[in-house]
C-alpha cells in the first residue's frame, strides 16, 4: 500500500478484507460486500475493492467496493451504500477519497458517485427531527471534491436517501416483538396467523413463485420488474444470507376455522335468541343483533372461502426477499397478489423476518429499506408504503445522499454539458 498520511496507508484491498470490513463497521451493510460484486460482475466492466490502512498495525479502518460502468465518455464508478467510512472524520474521509481517486485513474474513469450510509438526520416515524443534522460530514465530503446532488425527495433510481428502521435491542420473543407494533398491525398479524396463512422459505427451484408474485406487483404499482434470472443470480450471489419468503394460505385450514368460528356464532345467536324469548331485554336485543350480523359476516368469509378453494390448495398470497448482515437484517424486495389482500399476508411475513432473522439470532437492527421521505401528502406515491411501515412502529433515518467525485474534469465538464442539452 502506499502511504496517504503519516497517520494511514491506501491502496487496495481483498474481498475478504472488505467482508470482514463490512460485518463489524458501524455503516456495514450487504451491497458493500464479495457478494455484491458477485451478483453485479456480469452487468459491469471492471469492480475494485479499496480501503484504508491504519499505519501503525496495518487494521483496516474504511473502505468500499467500487463498481465501474461505461458511460458516453469513459468509465464511472459507482460505491452503492458506502464507502464504510466515517464521513465526520476529516483525515480518515480524505485518505478514503484519496484510495478511490488513485482506483479510479486506474480504471480511467471520468468520476465515481457514492451513496454513504453515513445518516444526516435521524427523525421520528412521522418525518420530525430526532437529533441534529450532520452538516459536518457533507460539508467534509465537499471540501475534498465531492459535488452532493442535494436533499431530494422521492424513490432514489440507485439508492435510497431515506430509509425506515425498526430497532429490535430489547425485544427478546414474540411477545415482545408483537407488542411493540402499533395496535391495527398486532391484529393484522394475529388475523393472518388465524386464517390460515403460513410463512416458509423458497427453494432455489421454487423462485418462479416468488418472481411471478414480483412480476404481478411490477405491473399494478408501474415499477421496474427484474425478471425471475436476476432473483436467481441474487441467490447464487449471496447464498444463506438471502431469504426469499413466501406467505401462503391453506385453504382447508381457513375453511375448517371459518366452520368453527360459524358453528360458535350459530350457538351463541341461538342462546340469545331463547334467552330474548323467555325475558325480553334491551340489553339481550343489542347483543342478539351484534352477534346476528357478525354471524352473518361469518357465513359471508365462509362462502368467499369456498371460492377460494376453487384456486388451489396452498395459494401463495405475498412473498418478500430478505438479505442479512451481521449489523442488520434488510427487506428489500416484496410483492402480493390483490386478491388475497384480505388475508393480510404482508405484515406476517415482515413479523416473521424480524422474529426469526433478527430477535433470534441476536441482530438488533431491521431495515425495511426505502420510503420516498414525504409525509406531510396523503396523495404521495408513497404514502401506502410509509403506513404500512409506520405500523412496526420504527424510526426514519434521512441519509445525506449523492456525491460525485470528478476525477477527468475535461471530460467530466463535457458529460455535465452533454447531458444538459439531453435534457432540453
Amino acid at each position: 500500500m502506499a502511504q496517504a498520511q503519516k497517520t494511514y496507508l491506501i491502496g487496495q484491498i481483498t474481498s475478504a478484507e472488505l467482508d470482514a470490513l463490512s460485518a463489524r463497521h458501524p455503516q456495514g451493510n450487504f451491497q458493500q460486500t464479495s457478494n455484491m460484486a458477485a451478483l453485479v460482475k456480469p452487468t459491469v466492466k471492471a469492480v475494485d475493492f479499496v480501503g484504508v490502512r491504519k499505519a501503525a498495525d496495518g487494521s483496516i479502518v474504511a473502505g468500499c467496493m467500487i463498481a465501474y460502468t461505461k458511460g458516453h465518455l469513459g468509465l464511472e464508478g459507482s460505491i452503492w451504500v458506502g464507502p464504510l467510512c466515517d464521513e465526520d472524520d476529516t483525515e480518515l474521509l480524505a485518505a478514503m477519497t484519496r484510495a478511490i481517486t488513485v482506483s479510479a485513474r486506474k480504471h480511467h474513469a471520468v468520476s465515481v458517485s457514492c451513496w454513504p450510509g453515513q445518516v444526516y438526520m435521524r427523525r421520528t416515524s412521522d418525518g420530525e427531527p430526532d437529533g441534529a443534522a450532520d452538516d459536518l460530514a457533507i460539508d467534509n465530503m465537499k471540501r475534498l471534491g465531492w459535488r452532493h446532488a442535494g436533499f431530494d425527495r422521492g424513490y432514489g433510481s440507485i439508492v435510497n436517501r431515506w430509509v425506515y428502521v425498526k430497532d429490535l435491542s430489547g425485544v427478546s420473543d414474540e411477545k415482545a416483538l408483537l407488542k411493540s407494533y402499533d395496535k391495527r398491525t398486532q391484529w393484522s398479524v394475529k388475523r393472518a396467523s388465524s386464517m390460515g396463512v403460513h410463512v416458509r422459505e423458497l427453494g432455489v427451484g421454487e423462485l418462479g413463485v416468488f418472481a411471478d408474485i414480483e412480476r404481478q406487483t411490477a405491473e399494478r404499482r408501474g415499477f421496474e420488474y427484474r425478471g425471475e434470472g436476476y432473483f436467481r443470480r441474487f441467490k447464487e450471489a449471496f447464498g444463506g444470507a438471502a431469504h426469499f419468503m413466501v406467505a401462503e394460505i391453506h385453504v382447508a385450514e381457513y375453511v375448517a376455522d371459518m366452520e368453527a368460528k360459524r358453528d360458535a356464532l350459530q350457538a351463541k345467536v341461538e342462546a340469545l335468541q331463547a334467552k330474548q324469548a323467555q325475558h325480553p331485554t334491551t340489553r339481550t336485543e343489542r347483543q342478539l343483533g351484534e352477534e346476528t350480523r357478525n354471524l352473518e359476516a361469518a357465513r359471508k368469509r365462509l362462502a368467499e372461502a369456498a371460492e377460494y378453494a376453487g384456486d388451489g390448495d396452498v395459494l401463495p398470497a405475498a412473498a418478500s426477499l430478505f438479505v442479512e448482515n451481521p449489523r442488520e437484517t434488510v427487506y428489500l424486495f416484496s410483492g402480493s397478489v390483490e386478491r388475497y389482500k384480505p388475508f393480510y399476508a404482508s405484515a406476517l411475513i415482515q413479523h416473521w423476518a424480524m422474529l426469526h432473522l433478527c430477535v433470534e439470532r441476536g441482530v438488533g437492527r431491521y431495515n425495511f429499506y426505502g420510503i420516498s421521505g414525504v409525509f406531510d401528502d396523503p396523495d404521495d406515491e408513497g404514502r401506502g408504503v410509509l403506513e404500512f411501515k409506520q405500523g412496526f412502529n420504527g424510526y426514519v433515518e434521512e441519509l445525506v445522499g449523492e456525491f460525485t467525485l470528478p476525477v477527468s474534469h475535461v471530460r467530466f465538464a463535457l458529460m455535465q454539458g452533454l447531458r444538459k442539452l439531453l435534457k432540453r
